[in-house]
């Protein structure tokens, strides 16, 4: 069903104007907002996300597209919708509150708050019905209105007695002199923290969490130990032999839902791009390991070809969605890969990446689990020749794959991203000694420099559409924090 837009038609965030068409009467972060929800005398619903944000995407289909749940919305609060990534501001101090609240964080964020901003409930994913031990956004909304209406002062008092505990929790007070005692207790509990048998740190979801990665890197030039060189180098093969890994195209998807790296969830970040590439070319100028180079390689070229705007800038991110169905871009079956390639060629791709026909439902992810001397001594081949032979048919996939309906590109230009991305490429020119990647960090630099900076010598934070936006100190939307500190 076609619905008029609502007031989120007028902005450039590719995450608000997904939703500027959703009955739901969305206005953006706004003093418009909060000024209606003061003089209506009613709550504020807040709903923070991103573009590629899976969970984001499901939450819309279910509830804010439907219009039951809207007109509910629409009765019960003003409802604001924030991109977290044009406004981390905004959504690093509800996070955090959520966090307090319900020990647990994500997006999309869901905050209920009163007009002056002090938040009474806080959450991630709602369910239009109840449903995974969660309350459903109906009934959560219909016992709202009605604590609202007859049990308002309750609700109130509940809020400021968890707003003072948020900003006792958060009062910053000097921590001791940093001595090697906890440079040692750091490395001591990432030993502990680490999969010996998958790499990276914990189980499931694995994120790859660069710092951990720099810091052992860094512990080992200073200490000589080799257990933690260990501990990178197994955590950067497993991620690259992984289906976190886009085989095909390059680049990594966002993190691993499972503890081996296999299945991922598959939005791509501009952010993960750079600290992963800075991360292997160090591991690289300590090895000497040529893997390592090629794959920050590997992801400037993914960087470069899929998303670098003309004018230089680095786009923030890809969607993990396509045609409705979570990583079906990258999905892959026998019969697809035998329509390409000869019986024999496509057996060994079938074998190297594991495409099975009882995987999933529309393919199979690729990666790979056994070593490629292996699979070479099986098919009579050099292990030379057999990667030679998989570049030829790594390409042959990926023209193959530019056929099918592409994942969401959210376009917009973020100055932080894009301030990793250069110092990842102008590190790569200079270790890797490549003219193309000090021309890639020079253009954004100079497309930051020309389009990001006011005339007054402001820095804005986005750029969309020939527009900037400028992010202020969270303090100045935030006076829940002024009036209590």
């Amino acid at each position: 069903m076609n619905h008029k837009s609502n007031y989120l038609i007028h902005e450039k965030s590719p995450y608000l104007l997904q939703h500027a068409y959703n009955p739901v009467n969305w206005y953006p972060w706004s003093e418009e907002a909060f000024t209606k929800a003061r003089e209506e005398d009613i709550p504020v619903f807040l709903s923070i996300g991103y573009s590629t944000c899976h969970w984001c995407h499901v939450m819309e289909k279910e509830s804010f597209e439907d219009i039951q749940v809207a007109k509910l919305l629409n009765e019960t609060f003003v409802c604001i919708k924030v991109d977290r990534e044009e406004r981390p501001d905004i959504d690093k101090i509800y996070m955090s509150f959520c966090q307090m609240l319900t020990g647990s964080g994500g997006w999309p964020l869901t905050i209920l708050m009163t007009h002056d901003k002090k938040p009474f409930y806080a959450a991630t994913y709602i369910p239009k019905q109840n449903k995974y031990g969660r309350i459903g956004l109906l009934e959560l909304i219909t016992l709202v209105k009605e604590l609202w209406l007859n049990k308002r002062n309750e609700l109130l008092k509940a809020s400021e007695n968890m707003v003072n505990h948020f900003l006792n929790l958060n009062i910053s007070l000097p921590g001791k002199a940093l001595d090697k005692s906890v440079i040692d207790f750091t490395f001591e509990r990432l030993v502990q923290l680490f999969d010996l048998t998958n790499g990276g740190f914990g189980k499931s979801p694995k994120f790859p969490t660069m710092h951990h990665l720099y810091f052992l890197l860094r512990f080992h030039k200073k200490t000589k130990n080799e257990y933690a060189l260990k501990m990178v180098e197994k955590t950067i093969k497993s991620m690259r032999s992984g289906g976190i890994w886009d085989h095909i195209g390059f680049g990594f998807h966002r993190y691993s839902t499972d503890e081996k790296w296999i299945i991922p969830h598959f939005e791509k970040m501009l952010y993960d791009q750079a600290l992963i590439s800075i991360g292997c070319i160090e591991a690289f100028q300590i090895t000497g390991n040529k893997l390592y180079e090629n794959i920050a390689q590997e992801i400037f070229t993914y960087v470069m070809r899929d998303m670098t705007s003309n004018e230089g800038g680095f786009y923030s991110a890809e969607d993990a969605d396509s045609e409705g169905v979570e990583g079906k871009f990258y999905f892959w079956t026998k019969d697809e890969i035998s329509k390409i390639f000869p019986k024999q060629e496509s057996d060994i791709l079938i074998d190297i990446f594991n495409i099975s026909d009882d995987s999933i439902e529309n393919g199979s992810i690729l990666y790979i689990n056994k070593p490629l001397e292996d699979i070479a001594s099986k098919y009579n081949l050099t292990l030379k020749n057999l990667n030679e032979f998989i570049q030829s048919a790594r390409k042959k996939l990926f023209y193959k794959r530019e056929e099918r309906i592409h994942p969401f590109k959210d376009d917009k230009v973020l100055t932080d991203w894009n301030g990793l991305m250069i110092s990842s490429f102008a590190l790569g020119a200079r270790v890797l000694n490549k003219n193309e990647y000090e021309k890639a960090a020079i253009n954004a630099a100079n497309f930051i420099i020309n389009k990001m900076i006011t005339k007054d010598g402001y820095l804005l934070h986005r750029y969309r559409n020939d527009e900037g936006k400028k992010t202020f100190m969270m303090e100045q939307f935030l006076p829940v924090i002024l009036y209590h500190s």
